[in-house]
């Protein structure tokens, strides 16, 4: 049996953070790693059938506590995915997860990491000159990529964002669509204006685009710009053709931050294999300044339930291949 004094937490009033609503948090740690948790004035007891369990639940229990004492906020989903993640790895670090987050102004707050495939993406993103990130919906690739563009500018690391994305058909016909041009690739740019919107206001975001400080274009149109002192998203990488993402990257041009985002097993274009996506992350892995990395399902910090979709899909495609 351990005890764990958690009297300094209670004294902050935030034990309830730790032990989650009618103390779920601490019943989904008990059945996890079959233990008993009892608390009692701000002190736990730990008993179980292993005392290797116990010492796991408590070096849980006192990382947690001591980033909630640090003002980090923990809700019921990181709490399971941090669980998981110990019980799969044997490891912990709440505090090197929650310390890791994006400014995006004093109106929005900022941007905290919610796995530690975040935690990884949002340090290669401060780090390198392009970043390609890889991995499924709900991962937050698009989000925290915007998120980071709009620090940087608000930061004056640079003097504009530039966002776009390859409008590839999915199943629909562009040439349907009403209108001009431009309003015949908005559907395909909103997800864009989406993420935006989610870190800036939405006037200061029409501002900023009539002074031509945040640009949201079609990947077509990039072609023939050096693009200098930018942050440069280009989002849905999976749909560039090799060309297309050879014309994207050499338009980097001085002070320039690029990020490369997509999702390799949703590819639209005709031949998957031409996808620009799946071939620069190859062959630009090992260039200094570079970071190809990927998240998983496990990364994903949508409903649940996109976790699962996930996952059938993925079962669906391994028997389909046998």
């Amino acid at each position: 049996m351990m005890m764990i004094d958690l009297h300094s937490l209670n004294e902050q009033g935030k034990l309830s953070s730790l032990f989650g609503n009618n103390d779920e948090n601490l019943k989904y740690l008990s059945s996890v790693f079959e233990v008993k948790i009892s608390s009692d004035n701000g002190s736990l007891e730990i008993s179980g059938p292993e005392s290797a369990a116990e010492k796991r639940v408590a070096e849980i229990i006192e990382d947690l506590s001591n980033s909630i004492k640090n003002g980090y906020r923990i809700n019921k989903k990181t709490f399971k995915y941090l669980i998981d993640f110990h019980k799969d790895k044997g490891v912990i670090d709440s505090e090197k997860l929650f310390s890791s987050f994006i400014r995006v102004g004093p109106q929005r707050g900022f941007v905290q990491a919610k796995t530690y495939g975040q935690q990884g993406y949002i340090s290669a993103i401060k780090k390198n000159d392009l970043t390609i990130c890889i991995g499924p919906a709900g991962t937050g690739k698009t989000y925290i990529g915007v998120a980071r563009a709009v620090e940087a500018l608000m930061e004056k690391e640079v003097s504009r964002i530039i966002v776009t994305r390859p409008a590839v058909e999915a199943g629909e016909k562009l040439g349907f669509l009403p209108g001009d041009i431009a309003q015949k690739v908005d559907p395909y740019l909103r997800p864009i204006f989406d993420a935006l919107y989610e870190h800036m206001s939405f006037n200061k975001v029409e501002v900023l685009m009539e002074k031509g400080v945040i640009e949201v274009a079609p990947l077509a149109f990039m072609r023939g710009r050096t693009l200098n002192d930018s942050f440069i998203i280009l989002d849905e990488g999976q749909n560039a053709t090799i060309e297309q993402m050879k014309m994207f990257l050499t338009r980097t041009g001085h002070n320039s931050k690029v990020l490369v985002t997509g999702d390799i097993t949703q590819i639209d274009i005709p031949n998957k294999n031409l996808s620009g996506l799946v071939v620069v992350s190859k062959i630009l892995a090992d260039i200094e300044g570079i970071k190809v990395l990927y998240l998983d399902k496990r990364d994903v910090v949508r409903h649940t339930m996109v976790q699962n979709i996930i996952e059938a899909f993925e079962k669906y495609d391994g028997n389909s291949k046998q």
